[in-house]
Parts: structure tokens; C-alpha cells; sequence
């Protein structure tokens, strides 16, 4: 160990206790060591049953998986952890939670192993000063996180853990909230928002759910969220109740959308944003996907 990590580590040591050594606290500092940038994701989830079924969708996922840099480790602002209040989870082995029903029995029995980061747990807690940061022994990874996660990292040995949306806060405070996570991009952690940028699920044309269509409401609003994308229009974006009708039907809630504030709040200057999977399922659904890396 260095001199500047065993100080580091020396001034930690009050806070840990005696069951952690030295060692340990190489491995914790090491982790969490600045790295070059990582790239941000916005990834739409959709059915769960991307999860096992092949299409273009998660072939773009898997292709996605090959072409990043590995990151030290995945921090994931899924759609379907909704809580008054902010968590992370903070164990060392996260559940596969299969939060859905009416599926086939081959989805309840995927399994993603994939080791959680107590480290990273507290290293977010840490670099957030807006709100006080819970830190969550009990929930694990849900099927917005573990279904995509599994196509770009199929071994499961990256360590993720999940941040929760708190449901009372306003979409600019979730904006604010995920600025304060940019530190964490240069210590190897790859932020990944997963949700959907339209999303109504009472109007589904569930006869059409397999196949490329959309309601005229949901092409405008996804035509118009991606033209605030691509030329840095967050403020509109984070007033997404003003935007009219089609914005209304496209968000009916906002939990499937504060996950792409999240990502777009990450974004630097000098960075651009590319988009994938850009189309539309079952007339109100959109799987429209963005990653954000140096130009």
C-alpha cells in the first residue's frame, strides 16, 4: 500500500471498527480509486420478458456489454424501487427479485448473482449532500436492473447496487440529486437509469405486443423527448407536465421516467449522446435507449 491510500485508510479506520484490516482496507480504497470516465446509460427496459426472450433489443444490450470499457462496478436508478426517502443496497449478496407476475415459470427462474458493493454503498452515501442516503439490507436487484444488467454482463460478476426513486420529490430534485453522482464516474462505476421514456401501460394494444407500433401520441412525445436530448433541453425535459397532451399520455406516472433524468443529469459539456433501440412496442411503449461518453 502507498503512503496516500494507508492515510486515507488511516483516517477512515474510526469509522469502520476493529473487524475490518488492513487488507480489507486496501481492497475498499483500491475499488474505489479514481479510474478514467465511464460512459452513462439510459436503457428501456420494456416486458420483462427481454429478460429471456432474443430480439434486437437485448442483441444491442449484449453488443453494448462487449464495447464498454469493465467497469469496477454498476450502479443502477431502477423504474420499479419507489421509497420515501433515498436507499442503496448495502448487502454483500443482492436477491434476483422477481417483481411481476403472470409470466412463464422459466422467468421466475432466472437467477443474476451478481455480488453487491457495501463499498460502494457507503462511497455514494458519502458524496451525497442533498438528502440523507439510507443504506438497504433488504431489497436487492428487481427486474429493472437484473433483466437488462444480464445481457450486458451475463457472468454476473460485476458488483451492482441499486438506488431507490423517492416518490415524493420533484423531478428537478431527482435531476439535482444525480449531478451529485458524478464522482463516481471516474472511480469505474458505470450509472445505468432503466425505464422507459413512454410508458402506459393502460393502453398497451396488447395484440400488438410484439410488434413495432405506436399510437400517434407516443411517437410525438418520443420524437419531442429526444429532440430536448439531443440538443441539451433538460429544463424541458425536467418540466415534462408542461409539454402537453402526448407528454401526459407518455407519463401517465414518472417513475419508468426519472430513471433518463438521472442519466442525462450526468452529462458534461463535451460529451455526446447516442441512441439505440429506438422504437416502439405494443402502441405505448418505447424502448428507446442512450449512452453518454466522450466525444
Amino acid at each position: 500500500m502507498d503512503r496516500k491510500k494507508f492515510l486515507k485508510s488511516l483516517a477512515v479506520l474510526p469509522l469502520i471498527g476493529s473487524s475490518m484490516n488492513l487488507k480489507d482496507l486496501e481492497k475498499m480504497t483500491s475499488t474505489m480509486s479514481n479510474t478514467g470516465k465511464m460512459p452513462v446509460l439510459f436503457l428501456g427496459h420494456g416486458s420483462p420478458m427481454n429478460a429471456i426472450e432474443e430480439n434486437e433489443f437485448v442483441q444491442n444490450f449484449r453488443k453494448l456489454g462487449q464495447e464498454l470499457t469493465r467497469p469496477n462496478a454498476i450502479l443502477c436508478i431502477s423504474a420499479h424501487w419507489e421509497t420515501r426517502g433515498t436507499f442503496v443496497t448495502a448487502m454483500q449478496n443482492p436477491p434476483t427479485i422477481h417483481d411481476f407476475g403472470g409470466f412463464p415459470q422459466a422467468l421466475f427462474d432466472v437467477q443474476y448473482p451478481a455480488p453487491g458493493s457495501p463499498e460502494l454503498a457507503q462511497e455514494t452515501k458519502n458524496i451525497i449532500t442533498k438528502t440523507e442516503v439510507g443504506l438497504d439490507e433488504k431489497w436487492g436487484l428487481d427486474h429493472g436492473a437484473w433483466s437488462v444488467i444480464k445481457h450486458l454482463y451475463p457472468n454476473a460478476d460485476i458488483p451492482v447496487i441499486q438506488m431507490s426513486i423517492d416518490y415524493t420529490q420533484s423531478p428537478k430534485y431527482h435531476y439535482e440529486l444525480a449531478q451529485q453522482l458524478y464522482k463516481l464516474r471516474h472511480k469505474g462505476v458505470l450509472i445505468i437509469g432503466s425505464g422507459n421514456m413512454v410508458h402506459n401501460l393502460r393502453m398497451v394494444a396488447w395484440n400488438k405486443l410484439n410488434e413495432e407500433y405506436a399510437y400517434d401520441w407516443a411517437t410525438e412525445a418520443n420524437e419531442k423527448m429526444k429532440s430536448f436530448i439531443l440538443n441539451n433541453d433538460h429544463n424541458s425535459l425536467i418540466n415534462f407536465r408542461s409539454q402537453g397532451k402526448a407528454f401526459d399520455l407518455a407519463i401517465p406516472t414518472p417513475e419508468h421516467y426519472l430513471p433518463l433524468l438521472y442519466t442525462l443529469a450526468l452529462k458534461e459539456d463535451n460529451e455526446k449522446v447516442t441512441l439505440f433501440n429506438d422504437k416502439p412496442v405494443a402502441g405505448s411503449l418505447t424502448m428507446t435507449s442512450l449512452k453518454i461518453d466522450n466525444i
